[in-house]
């Protein structure tokens, strides 16, 4: 479908200035392939508009002629997202609610027109352990709306049996095994006292759940309820005090909704190619190293853009041509010191990380080689904003492996960078695709700033000669792997995904924190925007938060926690630390 752009791609390939390919990894190589990635010409870079085959062919051009081989369809994995959008009608008793704002139609739901009454289904747990036995459909339920409560009980002792039950698409698909005609999900006071609706962007992309399934918010499910003369904080409590305490029962509340979800689907990629390892038996043991190219197109609503407001060219220099032109050079290195490698080495681009990390998930379940034997992969994303002050960069995943750090860690003391460790091996990145299936993994990243995700994330902002620093670093540690007789063990280090189904936040302080400050008791404040609450209050870039309105905040975690009791119009106390002296910040949300 693409083929007409290839001459206008190639004759572009010839206007970009670089100079002659060079084995080492050079600051020129790199600016060069920023520059391109990063041009208006490619808009953005976004999956399934044609900007992203064009980035793709970049980067295999740029391979060849390196002695590399290429994997799959001469080194493109094709795989498609999805895309589309979400409408509905919703009426309370006759009266039209207010789309968006009172309800949403999830991403999920399938189509379809019900009026009907209400069943209200508790958890909609359907679950036959020998330690819990619940049962939240009564036999009245067939062709009704039923009312389910998001999440899970909150301090459960069957925590982990209540998880495995408590994603949107299981309750969906629980309410549907059960006979009933569609789901509401409402958020209870202890899941999301803020009571944001379900993001009607979550689950883009996948196929429907086989029901009509809206969110709908606690004041309407309460209007819902009001025959009962119950509402859904009492429910909730009720339920989290015992689970078996409710039992479904129906309210005559006539309920009529006609969610409409449009899917499309569109062809994207990621560039595979591989050095052949030189040892007769340890070539069939690999090294992956990744970074994903895709970015955000021209911005705008559901795109992931900071700025939804604004339609703009998203160039993302920083997110992801900093470390998607790093790995360029490593795997360019690499392959002219091949005789060293014992072991092969696979680099890989991935598409549509912005979507969910949809191209390394893709990549994980079809690989070309045995995922056995993948012993470590290392993934750059973000690696153009170190600071040429502090030379801070963030290492994730650094306890994925069994005694990792023999690997790496004279490497990075010879690297002249300040390296703050995290041992996790999930985030928000490719990697944590790999560390899944139980592949060490190293996650190299700069931290964020204030162009994450707009319009400002340009080259001229990139410190150039910061990537060729972490990039002889990744350079080292590979080399390291590929060339040693022993390779990681991988060790569990933290969850392997995501909670099923959370909460989301609509309050902000307005900083960008730091994720990688393991050494500090709080909560680093990386970036504080401008205007913003915390910037109003006098927080400063460094401030470390350890108390939101006389809770302590002792991570990041505990830090969202507290952010999900607030409101907007709150005024708080936050306090932090700034160097020695303890402040307290009065904020206004």
């Amino acid at each position: 479908m693409y083929r007409f752009l290839l001459p206008v791609i190639l004759f572009s390939f010839t206007l970009i200035a670089q100079s002659p390919d060079s084995p080492d990894i050079t600051k020129e190589e790199i600016a060069g392939h920023i520059k391109f990635l990063a041009s208006d010409q490619l808009e953005g870079r976004a999956p399934g508009t044609g900007k992203d085959l064009e980035a793709a062919r970049y980067i295999r051009q740029s391979l060849e002629g390196k002695g590399v081989k290429f994997l799959f369809e001469d080194g493109f994995q094709y795989f498609e997202v999805s895309g589309g959008t979400v409408k509905s009608t919703f009426s309370l008793n006759g009266t039209q609610l207010v789309f968006d704002k009172e309800f949403t139609p999830l991403a999920i739901s399938a189509n379809g027109e019900i009026t009907s009454e209400v069943v209200f289904a508790g958890y909609g747990y359907v679950i036959d352990d020998k330690e819990v036995k619940i049962n939240n459909f009564p036999a009245d339920v067939k062709g009704k709306w039923v009312l389910i409560l998001r999440g899970s009980p909150a301090n459960s002792k069957h925590s982990d049996l209540f998880e495995k039950n408590s994603s949107l698409r299981k309750k969906i698909i629980t309410a549907k095994d059960n006979g009933a005609a569609g789901v509401l999900f409402v958020n209870g006071v202890e899941f999301d006292k803020n009571d944001n609706l379900i993001n009607a962007s979550q689950g883009s992309g996948e196929p429907d759940a086989g029901l009509p399934a809206i969110s709908i918010t606690r004041i309407v499910a309460d209007k819902i309820l009001k025959p009962s003369g119950k509402t859904i904080e009492e429910l909730e409590a009720a339920l989290i005090k015992d689970i078996n305490s409710v039992t479904a029962f129906t309210v005559a509340t006539p309920v009529k909704a006609n969610p409409v979800v449009t899917r499309n689907k569109k062809k994207t990629l990621n560039v595979a190619a591989m050095i052949e390892g030189s040892d007769p038996k340890l070539k069939d043991e690999y090294i992956v190293i990744g970074a994903h190219y895709d970015h955000l197109g021209w911005g705008g609503p559901g795109t992931g853009t900071r700025r939804p407001d604004t339609v703009a060219i998203h160039n993302g220099a920083d997110d992801n041509a900093s470390g998607t032109s790093t790995i360029l050079e490593i795997f360019e290195k690499l392959a002219a010191n091949r005789s060293s490698l014992k072991r092969s080495v696979i680099l890989v681009a991935f598409g549509a990380e912005e979507m969910g990390l949809l191209g390394s998930r893709y990549f994980v379940d079809n690989s070309p080689v045995d995922l056995k034997k993948i012993r470590m992969m290392i993934n750059l994303d973000m690696v153009g904003r170190l600071d040429a002050k502090t030379k801070v960069l963030s290492l994730g995943g650094t306890g994925t492996a069994v005694n990792f750090e023999k690997f790496f860690d004279h490497h990075v003391s010879k690297s002249g960078l300040e390296v703050k460790r995290s041992p996790e091996g999930y985030g928000p990145s490719d990697h944590a695709s790999f560390y899944s299936k139980d592949i060490p993994v190293l996650f190299f990243f700069t931290g964020v700033h204030d162009d994450y995700h707009t319009p400002g994330d340009d080259f001229e902002k990139i410190n150039v000669d910061g990537s060729v620093i972490i990039g002889d670093l990744a350079y080292n540690i590979v080399s390291e792997v590929a060339s040693s007789e022993n390779a990681p063990e991988f060790q569990l280090a933290g969850p392997k995904e995501r909670p099923k189904d959370q909460p989301t936040y609509k309050i902000s302080l307005g900083i960008m924190p730091d994720m990688s400050a393991t050494d500090v008791k709080g909560v680093r404040a990386e970036n504080v925007i401008p205007g913003r609450p915390a910037d109003k209050a006098g927080m400063k870039k460094g401030d470390v938060i350890i108390e939101i309105n006389g809770k302590p905040v002792k991570d990041l975690y505990e830090y969202m926690e507290r952010l999900g009791e607030l409101k907007k119009g709150d005024l708080i106390d936050v306090i932090v630390m700034r160097g020695e002296e303890k402040i307290t910040l009065k904020v206004q949300l």
